[in-house]
């Protein structure tokens, strides 16, 4: 009794144990775990703008409503093309010696995963414009807008970039609205976020409890097609809207395009696989059809939607025409 009535010794071997079980319990595993992970072999490491676009996207408070983890059940699949591995955090370090960087992972999906938001949507354009006004380019959005990372000027100077906005969002503004730095650092981040590519060989975990796709008929030609709509809307309606009309000054509307009504295939299908860069008064389109692995069947699909939606009614096309098209376009880069 008298070790627990001498309170020194008592306080001694009540911190003696602490500290025992701090070694054994935290720090020899967590020192094990940085010993035995790393990032995956293809990993490239954030640039400096990106690495700022990081810290911005912790100072906004991103990573309270987006998370950064792909988990391996059907309802994840939109988001990556595997599930997530650890080595896919490994890169993730400190922000310096004091403290330790945000949990990027995320703890809330109020809105999209952005794993690989990189590939989904690397566009400039996009991301400064949802960034100004979400709503802009997703009608419904509950994501708040951040202006104060813009600046209104009467000239766009050297290296600025100005962002297109809809006229209906720029009551009260008179002049350019210009990006300042810490939006395109945000924005570097953002398209950053690409899953990398497991090494060669290695298969990735599958996706769980997968849902039964249900097929759409069509013509003879074009049996068992996926839903064009569906992948319209997963893979399109973000720039052109689901309307198909578009963003006046930013993304061409499909509504009575020339290019979807036309019977020119070649440069349709091209455009979506590699991208388009033909008129100064849009943005760049990336190349959605590579970016996002989209198959023969699924650009025909969305072709088809497009060629028959929002009163445009063009002759449909079939998945072997397009897919000469495509084989022709992946042999032609390899070159």
């Amino acid at each position: 009794m008298e070790f627990f009535d001498n309170h020194k010794k008592l306080f001694r071997s009540a911190l003696g144990l602490f500290l025992l079980l701090t070694l054994f319990v935290v720090i020899i595993p967590a020192l094990n775990n940085q010993e035995n992970n790393a990032p995956l072999p293809n990993y490239v490491p954030l640039s400096e703008e990106a690495n700022l676009g990081k810290k911005s996207f912790i100072a906004n408070g991103c990573v309270a409503c987006h998370t950064q983890q792909v988990r391996n059940v059907d309802m994840d699949k939109v988001w990556g093309k595997r599930p997530g591995v650890a080595a896919d955090y490994a890169g993730i370090i400190r922000t310096d010696f004091w403290r330790n960087t945000a949990t990027l992972m995320g703890t809330e999906r109020t809105g999209p995963d952005l794993t690989n938001i990189g590939t989904r949507q690397p566009g400039l354009a996009w991301n400064l414009l949802h960034l100004y006004q979400p709503r802009t380019v997703v009608e419904k959005s509950i994501m708040p807008a951040y202006p104060w990372l813009f600046e209104i000027k009467n000239e766009v100077g050297k290296d600025e970039v100005e962002v297109i906005v809809p006229d209906e969002f720029r009551k009260g503004i008179n002049g350019k609205i210009i990006a300042k730095k810490e939006a395109l650092h945000l924005v570097a981040y953002l398209q950053s976020l690409k899953q990398t590519p497991l090494p060669v060989g290695k298969k990735p975990i599958d996706f769980l409890y997968k849902k039964k796709e249900s097929p759409v008929m069509s013509d003879g030609n074009n049996m068992n097609l996926p839903d064009g709509q569906t992948l319209y809307t997963q893979n399109c309606a973000s720039c052109h809207q689901a309307n198909g009309e578009g963003l006046k000054g930013a993304f061409p509307p499909l509504k009575g395009s020339s290019i979807v009504l036309d019977d020119n295939l070649e440069l349709f299908v091209d455009i979506i696989m590699r991208g388009y860069d033909a008129r100064e008064e849009f943005a760049v389109m990336n190349a959605v059809g590579t970016d996002n692995n989209l198959s023969p069947e699924e650009v025909t699909a969305i072709i088809n939607h497009e060629k028959t939606s929002w009163g445009n009614n063009a002759k449909t096309v079939t998945v072997g025409d397009v897919k000469k098209i495509i084989d022709y376009i992946k042999a032609a880069s390899k070159k």
